[in-house]
């Protein structure tokens, strides 16, 4: 099948996947030559005769596996952002065998052993890390345990990825069939016109002509419960939303979390929380566990107060999706704001070229070039090459940011090519959002939140766009789990920026900006509201740290919603009207995405973004210099260097909790 796409480099600007050229027919041809392919290039660095060395073994399983990372890099980007019957079939037929396929080579006794006979005498420091990196690689991933517990391992790391793919699948259909089909326009009321339209819109693409679709977002709370007036459909969104995934992933988490504590006992640990830790910033679980319970109660207290001032606004005892509705209303009241004033202000793409863009120019001199005639992965994915400031190309950016009934939920980057000294490729990072998409002819209007996700999102794209490594292996975001969000919670900050917000808040229509009092009432309500945040926020980490602290002796026997029900009671987060962000049964960041045990990951790195927040503000804010130095120290070494060792390079010294309690309004 010599036309398949996958069989030879890209030809195109840095390596972009020929996206025009490729066919669901392409990929399980390129996975199995890629899988052959790479291990037969194992094998040859396993058996090689010469003595084992840092280049013969290390670096030759660094260029080795290059046809199966072109495939898999695609092809799961197209799973989770574009997917379709064909391509969910691929998934359950390939990910068992992919999995198959790297503890094939984790688990081959020989290579272990040759990588264990390689001296760091001579290495440089970057070459030093990746050998402790390849030796702690293979150790957690079972190289060292007996054949038979290795046996063990690979049914239990098999049964493993098929389960959290079904977990996947289950979740999207769910999410796609619990959409909200309203026949009345009437019980719209409240929501802004473009919201409505693109309701009818919506329904009319699922052909419900006539009626109006109120699709679903990830999370609990859905965005059109603070808007819309009418309260039994209130009740309706919010009930869908809370009981996805019930009728099929309750038996496949309390599975997979059973499967995950006895593979953890296997390699030697107590929890599988415990085997994550081992591997990330944070020292201990005993020191998640503390962070966690310091910010515990004083949110609760807050959620509480919070409660108090809404029941007194709605003049009755609320129910969980009444929250949002009369919240809004005291926002309103006391700050004389609402999320309508404010959206018309924020129209996509001149949020994306005179706010993300814009403050990335300032701050680090970079620009950004759309290329039309680049192909990317949907008919919605654009293409923008970038360039530093003297002209030199630095890679591409493709952001892909409408929502669809084939894209799973949240926002996501993704790294299409790796940047890497050793392979002399530059990177191309992609960008999605789940935006819903107005009627054609009309403006994409956001609201702050989008906003702020579009800015989220893109300090991804920054930490893999600025790389610059020898090894893949280290490339952009490849860093412990608990400090990959810390660079995109950083660049959040630019959002409000007075200089970058002055840029891109303008009226879609008159191109008027926003009016400073609106700015002004704006910035002053960021700190509402924040006890029901950060209180849902907790009842979704401490759900995963409750599901991933069991030990392989009690998993099993477990019932899903039972144990959710406990485990929030017993971590004081069992408030009703602040559900968890996400319920065990739609929770795809733990079961599906790789942050099981790791959700506490955006609370540890806020930690340091706060604390670096206000490094920028102590050092002038937005200047040319502070970015530069954030780029060198920080966002350039990808996983070159420790995490933590990084962060003090830059900021001088190990980071303070106060900045973050004090954001929450926790002091």
């Amino acid at each position: 099948m010599s036309e398949n796409p996958f069989f030879v480099p890209s030809a195109l600007p840095y390596g972009l996947p020929p996206f025009a050229e490729i066919r669901e027919e392409h990929y399980v041809p390129a996975f199995e030559r890629g899988m052959a392919e790479h291990l037969a290039e194992v094998e040859v660095i396993a058996s090689d005769p010469e003595p084992p060395s840092f280049d013969n073994t290390v670096a030759a399983l660094e260029r080795s596996g290059m046809l199966l990372t072109r495939v898999s890099t695609v092809f799961f980007n197209q799973a989770s952002s574009d997917t379709n019957p064909t391509v969910q079939e691929i998934q359950k037929q390939i990910t068992p065998k992919l999995t198959q396929h790297g503890d094939a080579i984790h688990l081959n006794r020989s290579l272990f052993a040759r990588i264990r006979q390689i001296s760091p005498e001579g290495l440089d420091a970057e070459q030093k890390w990746l050998l402790e990196r390849y030796v702690t690689d293979f150790v957690r991933a079972g190289a060292e345990l007996g054949a038979q517990d290795q046996e063990r391992l690979r049914a239990l790391n098999e049964e493993l990825s098929t389960l959290s793919t079904r977990f996947e699948q289950n979740l999207l259909a769910h999410t796609n069939a619990s959409a909200i089909v309203v026949d009345d326009v009437a019980e719209l009321d409240g929501l802004p016109e473009d919201s409505i339209k693109a309701a009818a819109e919506t329904a009319k693409s699922r052909g419900l002509s006539g009626k109006y679709v109120l699709p679903l977002v990830l999370p609990t709370g859905q965005p059109d419960l603070a808007e819309l007036t009418d309260r039994a459909l209130r009740e309706r969104i919010h009930r869908a939303s809370v009981q996805r995934g019930i009728p099929d992933n309750s038996k496949l988490i309390v599975r997979i979390a059973a499967l995950r504590a006895e593979r953890a006992a296997l390699l030697g640990y107590p929890t599988h929380a415990a085997y994550v830790v081992a591997d990330q910033t944070a020292p201990s679980t005993e020191a998640v566990t503390e962070m966690l319970g310091k910010l515990t109660s004083p949110a609760v207290a807050n959620a509480h107060r919070e409660a108090e001032e809404l029941r007194e606004q709605a003049g009755f005892d609320l129910e969980p999706w009444d929250w949002s509705f009369y919240s809004e209303k005291v926002r309103k009241e006391r700050y004389a704001i609402d999320g309508r004033q404010m959206r018309p202000y924020f129209e996509l793409d001149r949020v994306l070229r005179d706010g993300v863009f814009h403050a990335a120019r300032l701050l680090y001199g970079i620009t950004f070039t759309e290329r039309p005639d680049l192909v990317g992965h949907h008919p919605d994915a654009r293409v923008f090459e970038v360039f530093n400031e003297d002209g030199s190309e630095l890679g591409l950016f493709l952001g892909d940011f409408y929502a669809r009934p084939s894209k799973r939920g949240g926002a996501w980057m993704n790294s299409l090519v790796k940047q890497s000294v050793l392979e002399g490729t530059k990177p191309v990072v992609v960008n999605n959002l789940n935006i819903v998409k107005p009627p054609a002819g009309e403006p994409t209007l956001m609201t702050f939140e989008e906003v702020n996700t579009m800015f989220h999102e893109f300090g991804h794209a920054l930490h893999g766009l600025f790389s610059d490594v020898r090894f893949p292996r280290f490339s952009g975001t490849a860093v412990p789990r608990d400090f990959v969000e810390y660079p995109s919670q950083v660049n959040e900050m630019w959002a409000l920026w007075p200089a970058v917000l002055a840029n891109y808040a303008r009226h879609w229509e008159t191109g008027e900006p926003m009016p400073q009092e609106l700015v002004d009432r704006m910035l002053a309500a960021q700190k509402f509201n924040q006890g029901y945040k950060t209180v849902e926020y907790l009842a979704a980490t401490l759900l995963d740290w409750a599901w991933h602290t069991v030990d392989a002796t009690t998993a099993d026997p477990l019932d899903a919603l039972e144990f959710e029900r406990q485990a929030l009671r017993e971590a004081g987060v069992d408030v009703p009207l602040v559900p968890p962000r996400y319920r065990s049964t739609y929770f795809a960041h733990i079961w599906s995405s790789g942050y099981s045990a790791g959700y506490y990951s955006y609370i540890w790195s806020e930690v340091l973004d706060a604390d670096t927040v206000e490094w920028f503000k102590e050092n002038g804010g937005l200047t040319r210099e502070n970015g530069d130095t954030f780029r060198r120290e920080l966002l350039s070494k990808g996983g070159s260097v420790d995490a933590m060792t990084a962060f003090h390079a830059f900021r001088g010294r190990a980071p303070r909790i106060e900045p973050l309690l004090e954001r929450r309004g926790l002091l």
